[in-house]
């Protein structure tokens, strides 16, 4: 964002996952949560207009798709030298896609989101390229879900700490979630550290 004012505007876009997904939304609602005030308030400018979960969405989650609709956004909303600051993207290989566009493009690459802890993102993260991705510790998830299944099977309540988020269509299916992290280029070592795929990475 070299030559940008600390305070913005800043140019974005969204990108969302696949529409027969129900975690797409969840994800893309979470961020909008975040993003909308600044949007609002101007501090971020979406230049081609489209904010809605369904103008985001990416079929499939396909990489063809969300480098095909980051083409059409770049030809149409930032000809000339109009810069885009951040792209939301939900995961890491539509992060790498809209990358691929952006480097096509002749552009320099903005900040861009993922999600996932891929190889190739973490890769793409230490080239100083991807911003970020996210780590859901698989470890923690496997040794929390079979804490639930051992209190059910003795007959007492499993540990629950969201009885509000999840509706099936049924109930509210009560959950137990766990925080995700933020890894970047500078906290990649330190979160991956006991990951024996993925911290060699970072070395």
């Amino acid at each position: 964002m070299a030559g940008r004012k600390a305070a913005g505007p800043y140019n974005i876009e969204l990108f969302a996952g696949s529409p027969d997904d129900n975690n797409a939304k969840v994800f893309f609602d979470g961020a909008m949560d975040v993003l909308k005030p600044k949007i609002d308030d101007g501090t971020l400018k979406v230049v081609s207009g489209q904010t809605t979960f369904e103008q985001a969405v990416t079929q499939g989650w396909k990489a063809e798709n969300a480098q095909k609709r980051m083409d059409t956004l770049l030809a149409g909303s930032y000809t000339g030298d109009i810069p885009l600051d951040g792209v939301l993207s939900p995961n890491d290989t539509l992060a790498r896609a809209i990358i691929t566009s952006v480097k096509a493009a002749g552009k320099d690459i903005p900040i861009v989101t993922g999600q996932d802890s891929e190889v190739e993102s973490v890769k793409s993260i230490m080239a100083g390229e991807q911003y970020s991705t996210i780590f859901k510790d698989t470890v923690a998830l496997v040794d929390e879900t079979l804490a639930m299944i051992t209190a059910l099977q003795k007959g007492q309540e499993p540990t629950v700490n969201d009885t509000e988020s999840y509706d099936n269509g049924v109930k509210i299916v009560p959950s137990n979630l766990l925080v995700p992290v933020i890894v970047t280029k500078e906290n990649a070592a330190e979160v991956y550290a006991d990951d024996p795929t993925l911290f060699p990475l970072t070395q």
